[in-house]
């Protein structure tokens, strides 16, 4: 572009960039910012992207006041325990249909998703449930209770 001689041209006014100078530093700017999202991404690798599960074998030690026949429900488990005259058991609390978690009721435990019903001793009540409740192992060390979510046993064994 060419000025005429008689207009001067103000000191004030800025000089056109060049287009190769302004990609110069749009490519600088790209990749300083490609190696601060890095550096970001990298400082995030040492931390566990997945949180802890809790041990699938824990102890319980059951209330006192705890009535026969009457499930406990540990707190942040899938396990209601029993005791009754017989000894204790523990049943899981994960229906077997779709694998929500029953609540408990006086008939026994109710699936609040898709309405399954089970007895107290985990036997199906109501479909659409295919299984009953399994049954965990429970073993006694001294006053506790252990209980094993990931080891089924048969029906009926009490400790």
């Amino acid at each position: 572009m060419t000025t005429h001689p008689s207009e001067k041209k103000s000191r004030f006014e800025p000089e056109p960039m060049p287009r190769r100078d302004f990609l110069g530093l749009a490519a600088l700017g790209s990749m300083a910012a490609a190696f601060a999202l890095s550096i970001f991404g990298m400082l995030k690798l040492p931390k566990a992207a997945v949180s802890a599960s809790p041990a699938k074998k824990f102890n319980v030690a059951l209330p006192d006041t705890l009535p026969e026949g009457e499930a406990f429900v540990p707190p942040g488990r899938n396990v209601a325990v029993f005791r009754d005259a017989d000894g204790v058991f523990a049943i899981s609390t994960v229906c077997t249909h779709l694998g929500c978690i029953v609540k408990t009721s006086s008939a026994g435990f109710d699936c609040p998703c898709h309405g399954s019903g089970f007895q107290k001793d985990g036997t199906v009540r109501k479909g659409p449930a295919p299984t009953p409740l399994p049954w965990l192992k429970v073993s006694k060390n001294g006053g506790v209770l252990t209980i094993d979510e990931e080891a089924t046993v048969k029906t009926g064994t009490k400790v």
